[in-house]
C-alpha cells in the first residue's frame, strides 16, 4: 500500500517519479489532494479541492490526470455505476460498501467476506482482480 503524504511537495514529486509520472504542477496538486489520506473522491470533488483557493486546474486536466494515476497504479478507480466513479487512494486489496442514501463509499477488509468456492476461470484467462461493492441503504 502507498504511504500517504503529508502534503510535502518533495515527497509528492518523489512518489510521482516512482510511478514514472512527470511531476507537472497540476499533477502534483492533484496528487496532493488524492494522496493526503486514504479516501474515495469523485473527479468533481478532486477538481473542487484542487481549485479551492484559486482556479488553476481545468476539469479536463483533472480527469486526464486521474486516469493516468489509475493506469500507472498510483490510485484505483471504483465504478459504482456508470454515473458514479470514485478514485481510491488505497491501492491495497479491499472491498467497498456503497451507501445509496448518502453516496458514501467506505472500505471493508478481505477477511470480512468469504468468496469460496471461487468460480472456475474461463479457459486461457488469469484472474487480474476481484471487485466487490456491497450496496446499502440507511435503515429507518
Amino acid at each position: 500500500m502507498l504511504n500517504h503524504t503529508n502534503n510535502n511537495p518533495a515527497a509528492i514529486r518523489e512518489i510521482l517519479g516512482r510511478y514514472v509520472i512527470n511531476p507537472t504542477h497540476q499533477r502534483c496538486e492533484i496528487a496532493r489532494v488524492m494522496l493526503s489520506k486514504p479516501q474515495h473522491l469523485s473527479a468533481e470533488q478532486v477538481l473542487s479541492l484542487v481549485n479551492a483557493n484559486s482556479p488553476h486546474v481545468s476539469k479536463a486536466t483533472v480527469y486526464n490526470t486521474l486516469n493516468l494515476f489509475v493506469e500507472k497504479g498510483l490510485i484505483r478507480q471504483v465504478i459504482v455505476d456508470p454515473t458514479k466513479i470514485f478514485y481510491d487512494s488505497n491501492t491495497s486489496s479491499h472491498y467497498h460498501f456503497y451507501n445509496e442514501d448518502t453516496g458514501e463509499l467506505s472500505d471493508f477488509k478481505l477477511n470480512d467476506i468469504n468468496l469460496t468456492p471461487f468460480p472456475t476461470l474461463p479457459e486461457n484467462t488469469v484472474q487480474s482482480g476481484v471487485d466487490v461493492i456491497v450496496r446499502v441503504k440507511n435503515s429507518g
